[in-house]
């Protein structure tokens, strides 16, 4: 009974970490907006009405004083795909940022992926409208802006 119950335990011990690890979290988006909440700036991965595109870049490692450079698995799993990206190049004319882009809505179906490509132009061309527009036709065309994103978002695009 004794054996029993320690293989028991062990098998739980084991194998929750693995239910942790099967959990599907969001993507990690580079992509922040700067939104105006009640009078306070706040920013989020998620779309506002009114938001300011900001792209984050995340620090490529640590460079210590003793000149060695410390870099995470992140990092050094990005260099790697960087590189793999410039070896293919030539047979894909993908740059990295189109590659990582083609990469991540690899799992979306036909449909969606369509879409994505539509709000892709749909996005940037309300941008460039958003920052010509005066500031009474401003307020629709970030309502639209604002639509376009939150689709964006929610497809997984």
């Amino acid at each position: 009974m004794h054996w029993f119950v320690a293989s028991a335990a062990a098998i739980a011990l084991f194998s929750w970490p693995a239910h942790g690890q099967s959990l599907k979290l969001p993507n990690p988006s580079r992509t922040v907006f700067k939104c105006e909440v009640a009078g306070k700036v706040v920013y989020s991965d998620d779309p506002c009405l009114g938001a300011k595109r900001i792209d984050m870049e995340p620090t490529r490692g640590l460079d210590r004083a003793s000149g060695r450079r410390s870099v995470g698995r992140d990092v050094l799993r990005e260099t790697t795909r960087e590189q793999y990206v410039k070896a293919v190049k030539p047979l894909t004319g993908l740059t990295t940022d189109q590659y990582a882009v083609t990469a991540r809505r690899m799992d979306l179906s036909s449909a969606a992926k369509a879409e994505c490509v539509s709000l892709d132009a749909g996005i940037a061309d309300a941008e460039v409208i958003e920052r010509s527009a005066s500031a009474g036709a401003r307020t629709a065309v970030q309502h639209d802006l604002f639509k376009l994103r939150k689709r964006y978002r929610d497809i997984g695009c």
